[in-house]
């Protein structure tokens, strides 16, 4: 293999693509970064058996060929040269890499030994805008389950829902739902988080359409010239919508700013109760009231404004709460609640395409 190409465009294409490698595979091969020539353009490519992410950059290509090498050492490598074209050369699976007055020689592994990309069989395609895309896992990733007991859990339910793609996370304690309005007829994915993960990362916004590809096993998330693709999980998305309420007896309606104030305060006395800070809700006095109590410290209330109906009282992990109020747009926040050991519903009407939900904790 003999060819040239940018300082730039090949650091870019090892920063998207080296994340995935994985450096505690059993597999060796799998913490290096495949590197070969496609025609007239050169495919960077990495893999961690879960998730494959493909990375096409334009090349002087002088001879064809591949070759893998450590994923880790050639983005260090890369981005330390200065910009201008590099030349590679490969020979006897050795990679010899010249910019200007830097030359340097990287022992490589057959691309024979690199596990074979994943493609799609009778898949069906949709097309997303970035931006409908980028905003929907940034307000529900979070919420996804880290414990791989529950393997369902830690993904993204992804589901048409009439004229809406839904997008939905829950990880048995908390709920974060978006729609868009996107007309997918018939899909319903459940993805990894982490794989969503990687695909957030990659959204910028230059990009305009992201086409998501799909068939019963996998997906591909193809953003201009990157293409994620990831296995989907097996099993069945517990039904959520069951669980939310269709009616509230009381209702809290305040800034997001405000809320935000003293729930944080609130949070720092809550420490000591794994987060735990009592809400009260009072019609007489117009008011959201937040206590929280830490007994080695003291305690502490907070209060805010609000246009309330009807009284309750529920208790809450104020991390989840802070992080609901991080993923809302739009400046006003409406607090639902049935009794205190009913669901907490968190809405906005700046933004009703998103619901957050939060389960009472029992105190």
């Amino acid at each position: 293999m003999k060819l040239q190409v940018t300082q730039e465009n090949l650091h870019k294409a090892l920063t998207n693509v080296s994340r995935v490698a994985s450096s505690r595979s059993s597999l060796p091969v799998l913490s290096n970064v495949l590197i070969k020539t496609s025609d007239k353009r050169l495919t960077i490519a990495a893999t961690n058996l879960d998730i494959a992410v493909t990375e096409h950059i334009g090349a002087k290509i002088a001879q064809q060929g591949a070759i893998t090498v450590p994923a880790r050492l050639m983005q260090d490598l890369i981005s330390s040269l200065p910009a201008g074209p590099l030349d590679i050369e490969v020979t006897d699976n050795k990679m010899v890499l010249e910019a200007g007055r830097f030359s340097s020689s990287i022992n490589g592994v057959s691309a024979d030994e690199f596990p074979a990309m994943p493609t799609l069989t009778n898949s069906q395609e949709i097309n997303l805008e970035t931006g409908s895309l980028r905003d929907a896992l940034a307000q529900v990733l979070f919420a996804a389950s880290s414990d791989e007991a529950r393997p369902v859990l830690t993904g993204v339910y992804i589901y048409q829902n009439n004229d809406k793609l839904v997008f939905a996370a829950t990880d048995s304690y908390r709920l974060a739902e978006k729609e868009i309005p996107v007309n997918a007829a018939g899909l319903s994915l459940l993805i990894p988080s982490q794989s969503l993960q990687e695909v957030l990362r990659l959204l910028k916004d230059d990009s305009q359409q992201i086409i998501i590809a799909y068939d019963e096993q996998q997906a591909r998330f193809t953003i201009d010239e990157t293409e994620v693709v990831t296995r989907l999980i097996e099993g069945t998305y517990p039904d959520y919508k069951r669980l939310l309420p269709s009616s509230f007896e009381t209702t809290a309606k305040l800034t997001k700013k405000a809320l935000l104030e003293i729930t944080k305060v609130s949070s720092l006395f809550a420490r000591e109760a794994a987060g735990s800070i009592t809400i009260s809700i009072d019609a007489i006095k117009n008011e959201i009231r937040i206590k929280s109590i830490a007994s080695q410290v003291g305690e502490n209330t907070a209060s805010a404004e609000a246009e309330v109906t009807g009284d309750a009282t529920i208790t809450l992990n104020s991390r989840y709460i802070l992080d609901a109020l991080n993923a809302f747009s739009g400046e006003s926040i409406q607090i639902n609640v049935n009794g205190k050991l009913d669901p907490c519903v968190i809405t906005s009407a700046d933004d009703p395409t998103y619901t957050h939900v939060i389960m009472p904790v029992k105190s």
